[in-house]
């Protein structure tokens, strides 16, 4: 099981972070001996495919190149011109081939992983240069495995070089004796069959080498428990830093709310558990707003702040609950509190003629009518 220097198991699968950092560093799974299968296979099927025509075109080639007149000879402006067409030639004939290899070379490796670009791979890295950190990796479990599978390599493209020798050794006499172009192409291919054999046996190579190097990225990048918890703490925020930040909102919301309450033209208290702050303006039409609501100390902090602006504070335990829970800040009470909530600024109206001495005091409020949806008993 594999531990961190602070001795702890790395038992957890990587995180997506995790991921994400290691494939960006160019950390990925690659394995060398699918990217020589593919491109021993890739130029085994492009020899086969495209040889005869590759031997004829190249024997052409040498016959024209071989049989030079005495005037070409003795003028070099001729030779020039001999050799820019002979090497046009030799690109052409082996275009198809090349192209083919070009295009394993970048399969193979995009085959397992994708493709990946990382500049951080091409960043020379000193520590590489360490006697002490050489002699380390020489004797680890990736150099094991890569000796292991070195010699897997040979004995096994030895047995197929063996094999194939055997059964292509009627070919390889018969081929001394016959006509200089037919040889040619059947040696083409012979030499293309023997490397498509010869590649087969890589397969059993890359068959194992594939999820062993999956496994060993896959142990690379696990986790210990503590590296989530930080991983998950830092992506997500700190908790004691949220809860100030969301401390530090409520209380800039507070005072926001309670620098409108000397607007408003009524308090409505439980009388001490609720208190909610009413304003309506006829001017503007429509229903009464909540400018502020709380609950316990807050309550008590808006009872505070009403007396000090002289803003009537009505106790109706029914009707501030109802407030409370309905109504949001800066919105509009529900429908179904609309009389009783005309009931109360129709007293509060009336305080206030009474106490400019144009009117007798009202006789107090009674039950209020509030709808059974909207009623909240404490």
């Amino acid at each position: 099981m594999a531990e961190n220097e602070n001795g702890q198991d790395k038992t957890e699968d990587p995180t997506s972070k995790r991921l994400k950092e290691s494939r960006d560093k160019g950390e990925t799974a690659r394995s060398k001996e699918l990217n020589t299968l593919v491109i021993m296979m890739a130029g085994a099927g492009g020899l086969l495919a495209f040889g005869g025509q590759l031997a004829e075109m190249m024997l052409g080639l040498m016959r024209v190149n071989f049989t030079l007149s005495r005037e070409v000879i003795m003028d070099d402006h001729y030779m020039g011109l001999y050799f820019l067409n002979a090497g046009k030639a030799a690109l052409v004939a082996i275009q198809p081939l090349m192209l083919i290899m070009v295009l394993a070379a970048l399969i193979g490796p995009i085959s397992l992983g994708g493709w990946l670009f990382s500049t951080d791979t091409m960043v020379p890295k000193f520590s590489r240069m360490n006697p002490l950190s050489g002699i380390k990796r020489m004797f680890s479990v990736q150099a094991l495995v890569e000796l292991v599978k070195a010699f897997a390599k040979f004995f096994i493209i030895l047995m197929v070089a063996l094999v194939v020798l055997s059964k292509d050794r009627g070919d390889l006499v018969s081929i001394a004796h016959e006509p200089l172009e037919l040889a040619i192409v059947h040696s083409v291919q012979v030499v293309g069959w023997s490397a498509l054999w010869m590649a087969c046996g890589l397969i059993i190579i890359a068959a194992v080498d594939v999820p062993f190097q999956l496994w060993e990225s896959h142990k690379k990048l696990l986790m210990t428990k503590q590296e989530v918890r930080d991983e998950h703490r830092d992506s997500d925020g700190r908790p004691e830093v949220k809860q100030r930040i969301r401390q530090l909102q409520r209380e800039m919301s507070q005072r926001r709310m309670m620098a409108k309450i000397p607007d408003a033209d009524v308090i409505i208290t439980n009388p001490t558990h609720f208190a909610v702050a009413l304003k309506y303006d006829p001017e503007q039409g429509g229903a009464p707003m909540l400018l502020a609501k709380g609950s316990d100390f807050l309550a008590l902090k808006i009872r505070e702040i009403g007396a000090e602006h002289n803003i009537l504070l009505l106790e109706s335990p029914a009707l501030a609950r109802s407030i409370y829970y309905s109504t949001d800040l800066d919105q509009e009470i529900p429908a179904g509190l609309y009389l009783a909530v005309a009931q109360v600024l129709a007293y509060v109206y009336q305080i206030r003629q009474h106490r400019a001495g144009k009117g007798k005091r009202p006789d107090p409020l009674g039950d209020m009518p509030i709808p059974g949806d909207l009623r909240r008993d404490s």
